[in-house]
């Protein structure tokens, strides 16, 4: 049921940025759509190379079990053959591994163009269940930057997020970043990987540089004093929060000095629309949708259009409709969106736009590896990352560029901080790893396979962290074809349009699957994309082929928001994957109708 409720701007609270940084029998209508037949996918960079940028001079190919080149090495060089033939190349069988794979020699001088042909060329072969390049493999060389060794959020075993294994396939480059926070100041180990951003704080009383917006997005502090943001407010000294932010990205790294970057090859284009006492939602809209390449009056195209971007800000609230038909368009253009989950030690529900929907939540972790006393969770959590909990001892923060300056600018330095806005840079940061490794990933890939590819939470975490701890080095191995992981897999989608009638009875919608193995994943991707105007009003159930039911999203007189455009993550590995699969909606109160547009199923 509607609720009345009065519009008015919502100032993100300078408190909360500081949070984050110091404590930081049913009738039922049916509609039925077969799986559309899927395109073949292209081959990414990082399965043609045996390093970055060196195409492969042999593959492995496994075959499935049943097939006679499994087991006969006469049929497996018969097939190298054939699969040369038709890509215009001469194949030679080598030999067979200990694991029963074949290994393949493509001959000299092929060109990543090549190799992926001949890739292709195996990869549609139903007998063959995996190729992938014969990898140069080197030591693991730990990065020369002096404070290195303090990061352990990049490499420890127990809460690190395995980044090293990952810049063995790629460390960002041609990837953006925007971070929308306080701007940036200047610093030695950071501006190399600084492009053009833009200052969109507008109103003078915020942005503390003496103008509106403009095309300098550095940060002049967010300093305030005693009363100024609310009758009993007290002052606080500039927390160049940006900086810090953006130092976790793509701090310069093997320069022998200072932090390393997690994604140290990206560049971060600064977006200042935090200020004194806060930033408005309308800003922070203007932002999101300038950095993934949207037209926004008065101000110049944007030439460093980010593919990630960062938003470790908050609010408390619903996820507003204004706020979140920017998010949607963002990503509809292929932009990953990032938001800290928040720091109030309470469900993420109630935190914005960490409610809202098309965006990866991060909780944060301490360096046990169980939640941050500080950190929201709940299931609208997708996923955690180290955080950092200073409360023991300052070195278990999360160390990163910084500036001396307690009001304005000064000089440089590096300090230790804590919160779910130092987690959300590390998701971040590696959304930009994974892009980099494949550029044709979509923001839904992304967010599916850092689920995918996490693992179970080092301690605790009650309320729930979303899929587990990031971990870096399995996820980019699994989006850039080497083994290890998993992309996602197969979509299958329902294009047929259900209306969902008001306070009536539940619609289903079906999809059929086919043509996979075994049961279903146990990270599901389960994307809903509903029209509604008062999306509290709707419970929304997935269907299994044996009519098990999964409960994606109940109904909640308080999620006020317009529509449900959303992944949800289901553990569906006790499923049969083939079969008919169903989503049901059900509008339980008056006043409000809508329809299912769509909904996927990506394994």
């Amino acid at each position: 049921m509607r609720t009345s409720a009065s519009t008015r701007r919502k100032l993100i609270s300078v408190a909360a940025v500081s949070a984050a940084l110091f404590t930081v029998g049913t009738t039922v209508a049916v509609a039925q759509d077969t799986a559309a037949p899927q395109a073949a996918a292209p081959v990414p960079a990082a399965q043609t190379e045996a390093a970055p940028g060196t195409p492969a001079e042999r593959l492995i190919v496994g075959y499935k079990s049943g097939a006679a080149e499994a087991k006969s090495n006469k049929a497996a060089e018969a097939d190298a053959a054939a699969k040369g033939k038709e890509a215009g190349e001469d194949l030679d069988f080598q030999r067979r591994l200990g694991s029963g794979a074949a290994l393949v020699d493509l001959g000299e001088n092929l060109t990543r163009t090549d190799v992926a042909d001949v890739v292709a060329e195996y990869r549609a072969d139903p007998q063959v269940a995996y190729v992938v390049p014969d990898r140069l493999n080197k030591a693991l060389a730990t990065p020369n930057d002096t404070e290195y060794s303090k990061q352990w959020d990049l490499f420890e075993t127990t809460a690190g997020m395995n980044v090293p294994g990952a810049w063995d396939v790629t460390t960002g480059s041609g990837v953006t970043v925007a971070v929308i926070d306080t701007g940036y100041v200047t610093h030695s180990d950071l501006g190399a990987n600084i492009v053009g951003g833009y200052d969109f704080i507008s109103d003078t009383a915020v942005s503390n540089d003496g103008n509106g917006r403009d095309s300098n997005p550095a940060d002049t502090g967010d300093w305030t004093t005693d009363g100024q943001c609310a009758t009993d407010w007290t002052a606080t000294t500039s927390s160049w929060h940006g900086t810090h932010v953006a130092g976790t990205i793509a701090a310069v790294t093997n320069n022998s000095k200072g932090v390393a970057g997690i994604a140290y090859g990206a560049k971060v284009s600064p977006l200042r629309v935090l200020g004194q006492c806060g930033g408005f939602d309308s800003d922070i809209i203007d932002a999101i949708t300038w950095a993934s390449g949207g037209t926004v009056s008065g101000v110049p195209a944007n030439t460093n259009v980010a593919k990630v971007i960062n938003m470790s800000l908050g609010g408390g609230g619903a996820c507003s409709s204004a706020t979140q038909s920017a998010i949607n368009a963002a990503v509809n253009r292929g932009t990953t969106v990032v938001v800290a989950a928040g720091n109030e030690n309470q469900n993420a529900s109630n935190s914005s736009p960490a409610n809202c929907n098309n965006v990866i939540s991060v909780a944060a972790l301490g360096r046990s590896g169980a939640k941050a006393s500080y950190s929201n969770f709940g299931s609208t959590v997708d996923i955690a990352a180290p955080g950092g909990e200073t409360r023991t001892t300052t070195a278990n923060g999360i160390l990163s560029t910084l500036n001396t300056g307690t009001q304005g600018p000064s000089s440089e330095t590096y300090k230790y901080y804590q919160g779910t806005s130092m987690a959300a840079p590390h998701i971040a940061g590696l959304a930009a790893l994974m892009k980099s490794a494949n550029a044709s990933l979509t923001p839904a890939q992304i967010e599916s396979a850092i689920k995918t590819n996490s693992r179970a939470l080092p301690g605790t975490c009650s309320g729930g962290c979303g899929a587990g701890l990031a971990d870096a080095a399995k996820t980019v191995q699994a989006v850039s074809g080497s083994s290890g992981g998993s992309t996602g897999g197969t979509t299958f989608t329902s294009s047929s349009a259900v209306s969902v009638p008001d306070n009536g009875s539940a619609i289903e919608s079906s999809i059929a699957v086919s043509g996979r193995s075994g049961n279903a994943p146990s990270a599901l991707q389960v994307g809903v994309d509903i029209t509604h105007t008062f999306r509290g009003d709707l419970v929304i159930d997935l269907v299994a082929p044996d009519g098990s039911t999964y409960r994606l999203k109940s109904a909640s007189s308080s999620d006020s928001a317009d529509n449900v455009n959303t992944t949800y993550t289901v553990n569906a590995s006790s499923e049969t994957a083939n079969g008919t699969w169903k989503l049901r909606v059900q509008d339980t109160a008056a006043q409000d109708t809508g329809t299912l547009n769509s909904w996927k199923l990506t394994f």
